[in-house]
């Protein structure tokens, strides 16, 4: 039985694997944290003056560095003077050099949120007009490349490796303290350390990479490391490391000392080793929340101690589950039913924990019902939900075969009794004794009766080749007891694997960790994406502003008019928002900007743009236009007669594939 279930769990966790791997690797960049909320100059105006400064507000605090704000001519060169600086709150500055000439200009940032995630963007604004600019920001995105893959993939190896090091030492020191002598266990539990601390070791050495230039040849910058250590993230990853030192000497404790130690002393050192155990794996869950989501934003005073609780009831059920997986499976000593019973309480108490803070922690970071299907967040949070509810409920599988194990394990199992099992193996050890004895007596039978055929002289010979006979026969009696012990062991495994109660566990708990193995991902990819509440407060901070904006220019009787419209292609990366501008809306020629951007503000390029412009009333149009490209998300089209005034029409045909395209339309008042 044992033969078949090895290749079937080769396979899921091959295929686990796989299906991590494929959400890591199409997770793609980090999402900004801090969205940009406004600008000044906004994002596709045209001033009729050039201005000093340019000035960018984020949803929260960033940090900056020497080139985190740049400003780029037609031409793509620099005019930018001096560092970035805070102009106040949340808003950031650079100054530009005097006298700019007309032309369409290019704000590039590249920062780093106060949930230590890197954030970058563009945008453009004109002075006098528009104009061509070759400056070409689509493919810069920080947190990117094979430098973001391997942060990404270095995150997911340390939320492994947490799970497996708290929850397997809290699995051996609360469920099953004779696994403290199970060499598989060791191997588990110590393979988790082995994993936290390579993976924080790498996150160090790539940080600086990470939130800047993106280059691998980066990874190895003292200088660029010298700056992490500086940061909150830095430091976070620094603490970590030393707390792992901590770790490093509860595990000697556990494994080395603790299992040899008589009932009495091992009562002490149970308690001292979960005081010390537990402090060392809230330090360690509280260099996550120090410095990540929950540190910032609403209520950081009370979801930091959420989050730290909630990572170490994750930790306690998904590591304890993958601990129980282990002795099942790999321990040849038999874990008791009592010690499966123990854990389900402990994953009961432990999935209460995880609910009742994931509740709080999804209506700080969503803020609203909508926010669950209308931002990427909301909708990683549903899958989350989903296998989580999965979870749930394989486990209410493995609980009723836990309910049914006290007379199968405890017993353990179809294993003869203890009286019996101590008369077999006295029995087997006389056995093995008495052949021994015989072969022994055979070689000294032999002995003897070489020495009475070589006479007198060589009696000593003879007996001192009996001597070695009895030495021969001795090793004989060992290989025999060994035989007898290995076949003993043989049979107590054949035995517990055919009881149907743990093959049934078995299964449900391995079905179990398969799950916790996505979830796990599921859960990297959402740490790594801007929360839902964030989203939407830039979108309603940016609706405002075009708002303002565009009540601002019909005051000044500029005549022009801005039209926002929503936009869904159906493919991939298929939503977002159209923006059009008409300046000045009047009978004759007009300038028309297209802007495209996601739904999360940021611009985009897509393959085609068309507009057309009907006046229904009198049956004029379409009247189609196809403006030329100017830069990311933005297109533009000068002299665009409207002939007669009148409640227009205006059609926007967006093309985001080969295939996948919609039209979108508003009426606009012209003339």
């Amino acid at each position: 039985m044992t033969q078949t279930i090895a290749p079937r769990v080769r396979t899921l966790v091959l295929l686990l694997l796989a299906t991590a791997g494929l959400l890591l690797t199409t997770a793609g960049p980090a999402s900004a944290h801090a969205a940009l909320t406004g600008s000044d100059p906004q994002q596709g105006v045209v001033v009729d003056k050039a201005p000093d400064q340019v000035s960018l507000t984020f949803s929260e605090q960033v940090a900056l560095s020497n080139d985190s704000l740049r400003v780029l001519d037609p031409k793509g060169k620099a005019v930018q003077q001096g560092k970035p600086f805070e102009v106040g709150g949340t808003t950031y500055g650079v100054k530009v050099h005097s006298g700019l000439p007309d032309g369409t200009y290019t704000v590039t940032y590249q920062v780093v949120s106060a949930d230590s995630h890197p954030v970058s963007g563009a945008f453009t604004f004109s002075v006098g007009a528009p104009s061509v600019t070759s400056v070409s920001v689509s493919g810069e995105t920080a947190g990117g490349g094979v430098v973001g893959w391997l942060y990404g993939f270095g995150r997911y190896l340390s939320y492994a490796g947490f799970i497996v090091l708290v929850g397997g030492g809290a699995f051996v020191l609360a469920c099953w303290q004779r696994g403290a002598g199970a060499r598989p266990m060791q191997r588990f539990v110590v393979g988790g350390w082995l994993t936290l601390t390579s993976a924080t070791l790498l996150l160090l050495l790539l940080r600086g990479s990470y939130t800047g230039s993106g280059k691998v040849a980066d990874i190895f910058d003292l200088d660029l490391l010298g700056n992490v250590l500086q940061t909150k993230a830095g430091a976070a990853l620094v603490s970590r490391l030393l707390l792992l030192a901590a770790a490093a000497l509860f595990i000697s404790v556990l494994f080395g000392a603790y299992d040899k130690r008589e009932a009495e002393e091992k009562r002490d050192l149970t308690f001292g080793l979960a005081i010390g155990g537990t402090v060392v794996a809230a330090g360690l869950a509280a260099s996550w929340a120090m410095a990540e989501h929950a540190s910032v934003g609403l209520q950081p005073g009370i979801a930091m101690p959420v989050d730290v609780l909630h990572l170490l009831a994750v930790a306690t059920w998904l590591g304890g589950l993958s601990a129980l997986l282990v002795a099942l499976y790999r321990s040849e000593t038999p874990i008791e039913s009592a010690a499966v019973r123990r854990f389900s309480q402990v994953a009961f108490g432990s999935v209460v924990a995880l609910v009742a803070t994931g509740v709080y922690q999804s209506w700080r970071q969503l803020g609203s019902w909508s926010a669950f299907t209308g931002t990427r967040y909301g909708q990683l949070l549903l899958v989350k939900i989903g296998l989580v509810a999965v979870l749930v409920g394989i486990a209410y599988i493995s609980r009723r075969w836990t309910a049914q194990l006290a007379d199968t394990v405890v017993r353990p199992g179809k294993r003869a009794p203890q009286k019996e099992r101590v008369a077999a193996n006295a029995s087997g050890s006389a056995k093995a004794a008495k052949s021994a004895k015989e072969a022994g007596g055979a070689e000294e039978s032999g002995a003897g009766a070489a020495a009475n055929k070589a006479g007198g002289g060589k009696q000593a010979s003879g007996a001192k080749k009996a001597g070695g006979a009895k030495g021969d026969g001795s090793k004989r009696a060992a290989q025999l007891a060994r035989q007898q012990a290995a076949m003993d062991t043989a049979r107590q495994k054949r035995t517990r694997d055919a009881d149907p109660h743990r093959f049934g566990l078995r299964r449900s708990v391995l079905a179990e960790a398969g799950v916790a193995v996505v979830l796990l991902a599921v859960t990297t990819v959402l740490t790594q994406t801007e929360p839902g509440r964030t989203e939407e407060q830039a979108k309603a901070a940016k609706s405002a502003a075009s708002s303002s904006s565009s009540s601002s220019s019909a005051q000044a009787g500029s005549g022009a008019v801005t039209l926002d419209m929503s936009f869904d292609t159906g493919g991939t990366d298929g939503k977002g928002v159209v923006t059009v501008d008409v300046d000045p809306a009047r009978v004759g020629g007009n300038e028309m900007h297209v802007y495209v951007q996601r739904p999360n503000g940021r611009a985009f390029d897509i393959p085609e743009v068309k507009v057309a412009l009907t006046l229904e009333a009198k049956k004029i149009g379409p009247l189609a236009i196809t403006p030329d490209h100017i830069t990311t998300g933005h297109w533009s089209a000068s002299n665009v007669q409207i002939p007669m005034a009148g409640d227009w029409k205006i059609a926007v045909t967006v093309r985001t594939s080969d295939i996948d395209q919609t039209t979108v339309s508003k009426n606009a008042q012209i003339g």
